[in-house]
């Protein structure tokens, strides 16, 4: 029997509980099969969490994602939130559990499987085997900045009489440990980092490159080394995309960078994501799990949402924050096993067809190709 893993799931709106149910019949069969012992415990964030107490995410709720081994969110918002005030937005609970638990390091992988190789809108000569990694800083920067607000202008030339106002804020501190994560992530995969940010018209950009140099040529020399600006990083990930192996960026720049790399992939349900703090008393990082994709409000309660990228996601949390890397090599062979066995939910339908199956049957077939390699 391994150690037991504790576990906190917030499934949120929309396709969110959907896809959170595929997750659910992975972690029980882990439970049954492999002896892992998890300790889950499932409340509200988001949307969800505004409706049945009036704020996206509560005190109570934000206590259990501080005292477990690792988050696993779903989605939040949906277009009848809108019209709340910016504070109470479902937003602002996602926001609030990576910020209080402070996920400094946040991991999105792009990985094309072979199988969709033709999804991708590049062709598939510039995507087949494609594996980068990005890794985005999550909890300063331009989103939590201040001062920051929407104020009056009393300028006389400001024809609304209003003005917008975001701060992008980096300290050294800040800069240094989101690039030590990216050092010794790279030093596990090929070796490389390149980073990405605006240091000719900004200057945080001036501070990120030279405290990221910094740490590299004192701490991971053994590493290489680049610098490109971000938006000839993005024009490279859609013209090049095989030349990164792992990308370092800022919060806002990550944000456009990952989702563009989402699409290298064929479908944004593809793409988990992990977002790490520092370690807890037991050595173990604070951790939060999340599919890239949103809460896709348009499908929600069809059956047509695509689990993968949760699934994925979980294998991320096997991997970083419980030590199971067998067990996250053995589910992402299972996704891998079933997509080449042409297996589609409905937005991995392509031209040259394939077994449409719901979202539920897509979790059962995953299920089943872990149970045979096991």
């Amino acid at each position: 029997m391994s150690d037991r893993y504790s576990l906190l799931i917030l499934p949120g709106d929309g396709i969110g509980p959907e896809v959170m149910a595929e997750v659910v019949k992975v972690i029980d069969w882990l439970g049954a099969h492999r002896g892992m012992a998890f300790d889950v415990t499932q409340d509200l964030v988001g949307g969800a969490a505004y409706d049945a107490h009036g704020v996206p995410l509560t005190d109570a709720t934000m206590a259990k994602a501080q005292a477990v081994d690792a988050v696993l969110l779903g989605a939040v918002g949906g277009p009848k939130y809108d019209v709340l005030d910016f504070a109470v937005k479902p937003e602002r609970g996602l926001l609030r559990l990576r910020k209080e638990l402070d996920l400094f390091a946040n991991l999105r992988p792009a990985q094309c499987f072979d199988a969709l190789a033709d999804f991708s809108s590049l062709k598939r000569e510039v995507v087949a085997g494609l594996d980068i990694l990005i890794v985005r800083e999550l909890t300063s920067g331009v989103y939590f900045g201040e001062p920051r607000g929407i104020h009056a202008d009393d300028n006389g030339d400001n024809e609304g009489g209003r003005v917008g106002i975001n701060t992008q804020r980096y300290t050294s501190g800040e800069i240094r440990r989101v690039a030590r994560s990216a050092f010794e992530l790279a030093k596990k995969r090929r070796g490389k980092v390149c980073s990405m940010e605006k240091a000719n018209v900004m200057e945080s950009g001036i501070l990120w490159r030279e405290e990221t140099q910094w740490v590299h040529d004192n701490e991971f020399p053994d590493v290489e080394l680049t610098h490109m600006y971000a938006d000839n990083g993005l024009m490279q990930l859609v013209r090049q995309p095989r030349q990164f192996d792992v990308i370092l960026t800022d919060n806002l720049f990550g944000d456009l960078l990952s989702d563009a790399a989402a699409m290298l992939t064929g479908s944004l349900g593809m793409l988990p994501s992990a977002s790490l703090g520092a370690p807890m008393a037991n050595g173990r990082p604070r951790a939060m799990y999340e599919p890239v994709h949103g809460s896709a409000p348009d499908i929600a309660g069809q059956g047509k949402a695509n689990p993968i990228a949760c699934i994925l996601s979980f294998a991320m949390a096997l991997r970083y924050s419980f030590g199971e890397g067998a067990a996250a090599d053995a589910l992402e062979a299972a996704v891998e096993r079933v997509l080449a066995e042409g297996v589609r939910t409905a937005d991995l339908m392509g031209p040259d067809g394939g077994t449409p199956v719901s979202t539920a049957e897509m979790g059962d077939r995953i299920v089943a190709a872990l149970a045979a390699e096991a």
